[in-house]
């Protein structure tokens, strides 16, 4: 089995140095002309920010590598596993300018759906025992602008409003979700879209996930449809019918693998909107579901840079994909160069991509049950994994239990421990969430929160 790490990889190298907006432009100008009907994909306002600008944090990357969360807000602790009230998950979220900390561990059951406020970092890392865990109505990040979201799962399920995700949004900027577990979407499981490319969110990434098991009868991974910028880095969609996912606008999907789709992996547009996306170095492994090869739906309206595109489909327990030909990808318009999209550190191949995502995908600190189950079904490199229906059905039996723990000491309220304060040379008895002691950006704050999640 694989285990989890709870002070997961270490530190990621640097992110390489970026592009210009005016050099991206420029670029994707030369690069690709998009069809009259259509809007101009918004490319500058989707990657291009000046390369001072702070990282969310170390390793974040991608379209909404730059988003702020709470920094320099005030800190709000979760107490108790409630649906509302002081302490409870549902608050923390409600209002702007917060960092998000955890006192508990295990399933918080909620029966409305929440809506993130603005400016918010929710910090699952600091959640003791096997973290936390959002379970019923699902999350909405709509105009959740600025948006730091690490280390935690949430699972809607059969009991959840019909026709909604696991995760949406619909309008919003600069946004980063690492290390989630996404499961048990009505609608899709994790989408960002509002059915107008031209109008969507921009600045968005979404990394280092698992977004898996949409629930039939519409079994569905998610919506990518923005021209705003999406990159979708080393995630596992598995378990999904379709849309895995579907991307309609500015798409980066890069080192990430996809596991038992039945009809439908990555959906190339199938849409008038022109498309521009960069697609490498991504492993599809056919399970005991899949009907068909990993790429649908496309026409000459998307335009595709993509290489090192591996399909492992005779689930015979071995990883030994073939490079998928040209041939495979179904009509597209076909880019010779990448787009200029935000630099990625460190591209793996297809085969390590398999390795890292298996070990560190989701909220990997300290994987639950549902999550080790889910990984050893793609381990089995094609003979375990279904597409299911119910969540509360055997062999997944609902989303518990969820480990809790004893948070340490934070005598300040300042979402340090104690321990951490006296270690670094800060005052436990004075709150100094704010303060940026080395002075390279991170609050001190920051600094404890990037140690845990390290």
């Amino acid at each position: 089995m694989i285990r989890s790490r709870r002070h997961g990889l270490g530190g990621r190298r640097a992110l390489v140095a970026g592009v210009t907006a005016a050099g991206l432009c420029a670029a994707a100008a030369a690069a690709s002309t998009p069809a009259a009907s259509t809007p101009a994909p918004a490319r500058a306002a989707a990657g291009a920010q000046a390369d001072a600008e702070q990282l969310a944090f170390p390793g974040a990357e991608g379209f909404g590598r730059y988003a702020t969360g709470g920094r320099g807000g005030s800190v709000y602790h979760v107490t108790n596993l409630n649906d509302s009230g002081p302490g409870s998950f549902r608050d923390a979220v409600s209002q702007p300018n917060r960092t998000v900390v955890f006192e508990v561990g295990g399933v918080i059951e909620i029966d409305e759906r929440i809506m993130v406020a603005p400016n918010i970092t929710i910090a699952g890392q600091t959640a003791p025992g096997e973290g936390i865990t959002i379970y019923g109505n699902g999350l909405s990040f709509t105009d959740a602008n600025n948006t730091i979201a690490r280390h935690f799962r949430v699972r809607q399920g059969i009991n959840g409003d019909s026709g909604t995700d696991a995760i949406t949004v619909v309008t919003g900027d600069n946004m980063i979700f690492d290390h989630l577990s996404v499961t048990w979407g009505r609608d899709e499981v994790f989408s960002v879209s509002n059915g107008d490319p031209a109008d969507g969110a921009s600045r968005i990434t979404i990394q280092n996930s698992i977004i898996g098991q949409g629930l039939d009868t519409h079994s569905a991974g998610g919506l990518i449809e923005t021209s705003g910028g999406v990159s979708l880095l080393r995630n596992l969609y598995l378990d999904n019918d379709i849309r895995n996912p579907k991307v309609k606008g500015v798409n980066q999907y890069v080192n990430n693998v996809i596991y038992n789709w039945r009809r439908e992996a990555y959906i190339l547009g199938g849409s008038q909107w022109t498309s521009e996306a960069n697609v490498h170095h991504n492993y599809f492994i056919a399970g005991p579901s899949t009907e068909t090869g990993p790429f649908t739906r496309g026409n000459e309206n998307f335009h595709l840079f993509a290489e090192q595109n591996y399909h492992d489909a005779d689930r015979d327990g071995v990883l030994d994909g073939y490079d998928v030909p040209r041939e495979e990808y179904t009509t597209v318009t076909w880019m010779d160069e990448p787009f200029p999209y935000p630099p990625i550190a460190d591209v793996m191949s297809p085969a390590e991509a398999y390795e890292h995502v298996v070990e560190n995908a989701g909220a990997s600190l300290d994987r639950d049950r549902v999550d080790n189950l889910l990984v050893r079904e793609v381990t089995s490199l094609g003979t375990k994994g279904a597409i299911i229906s119910d969540e509360n059905a055997a062999p997944i039996n609902g989303p518990g239990p969820v480990r809790g723990g004893l948070a340490p000491r934070d005598s300040d309220r300042d979402g340090m421990p104690d321990w951490w304060e006296r270690e670094h040379g800060l005052d436990p008895q004075v709150p100094g969430n704010n303060a940026d002691g080395d002075g390279d950006g991170y609050t001190d704050l920051e600094e404890y929160l990037n140690w845990l999640a390290a």
